[in-house]
């Protein structure tokens, strides 16, 4: 590598052109938008090439630029392999940004962080709790490293892991459905029908479901969040479908009771992702001690 290319200057133009603007990368790199910019305009001095397209908007690179952008990927990548092979004879310290959903956060969470930090006594984790959605995005545009969420979303430069998957099943307020059980799903619209949205993977999983089963409420209450939907069932303003595992407490305790349908609600696969194309053993460390400790049943295990 030429003397006067560093390290810095490579991830910026790696970042820029993965995040599409200066500002994102200067987030990812815990640096000022300026400090890029000196990077770039350090690297274009010493590379001798013209690495964004001036004359246009936003961070276009030139086809050089491209070029100068896989052999940075490739050099980075080697970079992050010298790393992990160092962890394994000293403990260096490592950050970890790791999405969840709300059902992880609420079960397992506190068992994973232990185990994680139990084997890797430096590592600072920095979670995030959101809709399934969202982290996808935010692991896209490698605002995370590692996201776990239901199977409902995928792209090619991504590896996605099995850990589990999670029985849902409608419940209600004890009364509310009066009615013989098993019932058809259709025939659940006769009550205030209690579901998940566009951003919730379960809610996307199941939703695409019973729609391809012909099954569409007309008038339902939608709400992303799980936590919100299991209140609102206890409070009886409607069936929902919910985590039967998490949730028998609640029919144990008289709150809720399970609708019995004829057809039952198929499993949600919940996985672990992230992006291959940065390969990185510690992520991969990670998803192992994940897949061990990962159990939806119980809430906040530890």
């Amino acid at each position: 590598m030429n003397a006067n290319i560093t390290l810095k200057q490579l991830e910026a133009l790696y970042w820029i052109a993965e995040l599409g603007t200066f500002e994102r990368a200067a987030a990812r790199l815990y640096t000022t938008q300026s400090a890029i910019s000196k990077r770039v305009q350090e690297l274009e001095r010493g590379s001798r090439i013209e690495v964004f397209d001036r004359s246009m908007r936003g961070a276009k690179l030139t086809s050089h630029g491209e070029e100068l952008f896989e052999v940075a990927k490739q050099i980075l990548l080697l970079h992050d392999q010298i790393n992990d092979i160092q962890q394994g004879v000293a403990s260096q310290p490592k950050t970890l940004r790791i999405g969840v959903t709300e059902l992880t956060t609420v079960t397992w969470l506190p068992q994973l962080i232990s185990a994680i930090k139990s084997k890797f006594r430096n590592v600072q984790i920095l979670p995030k709790v959101d809709m399934a959605r969202a982290l996808f995005t935010d692991l896209e545009q490698s605002q995370l490293d590692l996201i776990i969420i239901p199977e409902t979303f995928t792209l090619p430069e991504f590896s996605s892991f099995p850990l589990a998957t999670v029985r849902n099943c409608w419940m209600a307020k004890k009364g509310l459905v009066n009615i013989k059980k098993p019932i058809k799903h259709r025939d659940l619209a006769e009550f205030p029908v209690l579901t998940q949205g566009h951003i919730s993977g379960s809610g996307l999983y199941l939703n695409k479901w019973l729609k391809d089963r012909g099954v569409v409420f007309q008038e339902s209450l939608v709400c992303d969040s799980m936590t919100a939907l299991l209140g609102l069932a206890v409070a009886g303003l409607g069936v929902a479908y919910l985590p039967y595992e998490f949730c028998k407490q609640f029919e144990d305790s008289g709150k809720l009771e399970v609708i019995e349908t004829e057809t039952p609600l198929p499993p949600i696969p919940y996985v672990a992702m992230y992006r291959d194309d940065r390969p990185n053993a510690f992520i991969r460390e990670i998803i192992e001690i994940a897949q061990l400790h990962c159990d939806f049943a119980s809430s906040y295990q530890n």
